[in-house]
């Protein structure tokens, strides 16, 4: 259980499910969320800070080469695979779509599956407010970033931003706020055409009059979003003689 266990009514969903082409070849025999960093699958080490907080179940949203984490539901407790059979023509809204039917009835944590986290300590917050985890960059960045108005409320998910914290892949729902953006999702899934290139937060951004979000602050050398083979490279020395 969690230090404080704040996770016993939580659940997580991990979307584990992208072909991770940015990280080829090494992605071509195994999905990028089980590439290893340090000697531990970079998903593992999500999983091993979220069981620490007591989350009390994990749902790891799967779909290119979904059979190798298998392995995962005899390894920890209260962990479940979800299919998302759409992930090599629907942009990551779909993972959002496949675990819609389980959001709304407890607060839940939405995590990138290619994250490292080095620091276990940022899952162990006391959240009470809906949340992005985000990194401050001053100076301009091209990356998904949060704009927020004087009272810290979140008015903006989008790519690009000046002195803005940065999105780093981890978000926690209230489950009101949860329930808002599967809603959205499946809303979204009326009108084919128009959602299929959508990243989830495309549709946080459109609801965001609806949720009441904020930035929970983390710093560069506690989590990572590793998307390249240079990326790991930079982060973990052993991959430095990984010769492309």
């Amino acid at each position: 259980m969690g230090i404080e266990n704040y996770g016993c009514n939580e659940i997580a969903i991990l979307m584990a499910a992208g072909l991770g082409t940015r990280m080829a070849p090494l992605t071509e025999k195994t999905p990028k969320p089980l590439v290893k960093v340090f000697g531990k699958s970079m998903i593992e080490t999500i999983i091993d800070a979220l069981q620490k907080r007591g989350v009390k179940h994990i749902y790891v949203v799967v779909g290119y080469l979904k059979e190798q984490f298998d392995f995962l539901v005899n390894k920890y407790d209260h962990l479940s695979l979800i299919e998302n059979a759409e992930f090599k023509t629907v942009n990551n809204i779909s993972s959002i779509h496949a675990a819609a039917p389980i959001m709304g009835n407890e607060d839940c944590f939405i995590c990138e599956a290619d994250l490292y986290v080095a620091d276990t300590s940022i899952f162990q917050a006391k959240l009470d407010h809906s949340c992005y985890y985000g990194k401050m960059v001053k100076g301009h960045s091209d990356d998904w970033v949060f704009d927020q108005d004087e009272t810290g409320r979140i008015i903006r998910v989008g790519k690009g931003g000046d002195d803005d914290f940065n999105m780093c892949g981890v978000a926690w729902l209230k489950a009101k706020d949860a329930k808002i953006i599967a809603d959205a999702v499946m809303e979204a899934y009326r009108h084919p055409g128009t959602y299929e290139n959508l990243f989830w937060d495309d549709i946080v951004h459109q609801q965001i009059h609806k949720v009441d979000l904020t930035v929970h602050e983390v710093f560069h050398h506690q989590i990572t979003e590793i998307d390249t083979v240079d990326e790991l490279q930079t982060v973990d020395p052993d991959y430095k003689q990984y010769n492309q």
